[in-house]
């Protein structure tokens, strides 16, 4: 079915843009559908994702194999070099230091496989970064927020509930579970059951609640399937099942660490804002948005924690508290450029950045534009979005389900099949009609001209099929 001829006019625009080629060609076994090249399909991604940061991005968030995750102990010759890196810029005596108030399912080894799931985390850098230094910054960046989110938040007066005298800064990771709950409660299970996108990838198991757990206190299905792909090879069901492990197994750390190393786009990853690879857009900047602390908290909690009505607040001025005396224990300096507050900050919900060229999105979702060179005007591509889909930038394979799966699950749009070879049509071979100029089995473009009978017509948009000389005032052809 042909789009209206709004849609037509709306549209010409955007396809005479488009750089990507897109040659579908009608599916012989199955009518109205349509079969698309996967070398096509692959060009489309690779354009689309072309600015080198993707690239950054997806290596920020490769994984090492669970297997040699849990062979990870303190001090040991096998260690990957990451971990390593952690022991010799934060042992164990420093984990001790940070977690005298701590629940007994965080431990350091425990934190040291969390790490060693991650290579980038405290991993190399190819320039002169220096990787200590950053390696240091980025956990005391997480305890800062482990603080907040899981801290004990006992005054250092208070010698019945602190006899030990501890900061603030000093009471990380005292919650496994948030409060109120436990194992065998289901709960925070909203939107569970529904017949969207997000219940098909990551459905809710029955009984099961998915309730903040962990040093991120990581909430709800849709969060727990993510990160269930990204531990598990890509299967959602084994935490979506089980959510308690990631309370009683080094996911209650590890879980924390992907969320550090994840951009939720636009926002970027929190690496990335302290290692200085994440650049801010021109909105960003103009919205005071820059590097240091304070964009960390944007990217956890901006819509509560940042801008001027949320200055006073507890929750960002806690963290920022927390940030200042680890910070100046731990003799991290402030650079110039950057700001540990964000109370000067729009909050990123409310930052429009649509329009913004130099903003990078990182989900997949349809292209809904008119392409008049393309059968139907449909796109047969995706496109980046900035809101979250069912399909990552950063998921190998991802764009191939996008495009696959989008089509044919709208009312009126084709199927569509991605194969590995595709026969090019017949490009004319002087059996036409009238022997002079037009085949039935070539397609053509807008704008092609072909003429049968000393009549030259021009085609006004993707065509295959049509003949000429019967097609109407508002067919693919038009009399020149």
């Amino acid at each position: 079915m042909k789009k209206g001829l709004l849609a037509l006019l709306i549209g010409v625009s955007c396809s005479a843009h488009s750089a990507i080629t897109m040659s579908p060609q009608p599916d012989p076994e199955n009518p109205g559908a349509y079969l698309v090249e996967k070398a096509e399909i692959d060009a489309a991604e690779a354009t689309l994702t072309a600015d080198p940061m993707y690239k950054v991005w997806a290596k920020a968030l490769e994984t090492r194999s669970n297997q040699v995750v849990e062979a990870i102990e303190t001090q040991l010759a096998s260690n990957p070099e990451n971990v390593k890196r952690v022991e010799r810029v934060f042992p164990e005596s420093e984990w001790t230091f940070l977690t005298q108030m701590a629940a007994p399912e965080y431990t350091y080894t425990r934190f040291l496989r969390a790490i060693g799931k991650f290579p980038a985390f405290c991993g190399d850098y190819a320039d002169n970064r220096d990787a200590d230094a950053i390696c240091k910054r980025s956990i005391v960046t997480a305890f800062a927020h482990f603080s907040q989110e899981t801290g004990g938040h006992i005054a250092i007066d208070n010698y019945s509930d602190n006899p030990l005298g501890l900061e603030e800064w000093q009471q990380a990771l005292v919650h496994v579970r948030e409060m109120g709950w436990s194992e065998g409660q289901e709960g925070y299970t909203t939107g569970c059951g529904q017949d969207d996108w997000q219940n098909r990838r990551w459905p809710c198991a029955a009984g099961e609640g998915y309730f903040g757990r962990g040093a991120k206190q990581l909430s709800y299905h849709f969060n727990y399937g993510a990160f269930s792909e990204a531990m598990f090879n890509g299967d959602a069901t084994v935490l979506l099942d089980n959510p308690g492990l990631v309370a009683d197994s080094w996911l209650n750390l590890a879980s924390a660490i992907w969320f550090f190393l994840t951009p939720q786009a636009p926002k970027p990853a929190m690496l990335h804002v302290i290692d200085g690879t994440w650049s801010p857009s021109v909105r960003e900047q103009e919205a005071g948005i820059g590097y240091g602390f304070g964009t960390t908290i944007n990217i956890i909690n901006g819509g509560i924690e940042c801008g001027e009505q949320n200055k006073t607040k507890g929750q960002p001025v806690n963290r920022i508290r927390y940030w200042e005396g680890l910070s100046e224990h731990y003799q991290i300096p402030l650079a110039d450029n950057e700001k540990n507050t964000c109370w000067q900050q729009t909050p990123y919900g409310s930052l429009n950045l649509n329009g913004a060229e130099d903003v990078l999105y990182t989900n997949w979702d349809g292209n809904w534009k008119y392409y008049s060179d393309r059968p139907g005007g449909y796109s047969f591509e995706c496109e980046l979005v900035g809101y979250q889909t069912a399909y990552s930038a950063l998921t190998p394979g991802d764009y191939e389900k996008c495009v696959t799966n989008f089509y044919g699950s709208h009312a009126g749009w084709p199927e569509v099949t991605v194969v590995a070879k595709l026969d090019k049509p017949d490009q004319g071979d002087g059996n036409s009609a009238g022997g002079n100029g037009w085949s039935a089995g070539k397609v053509y473009n807008t704008g092609d001209e072909v003429t049968i009978d000393g009549v030259t017509y021009q085609a006004r948009y993707w065509t295959q099929g049509d003949d000429p000389t019967t097609s109407g005032d508002w067919g693919p052809w038009k009399r020149l």
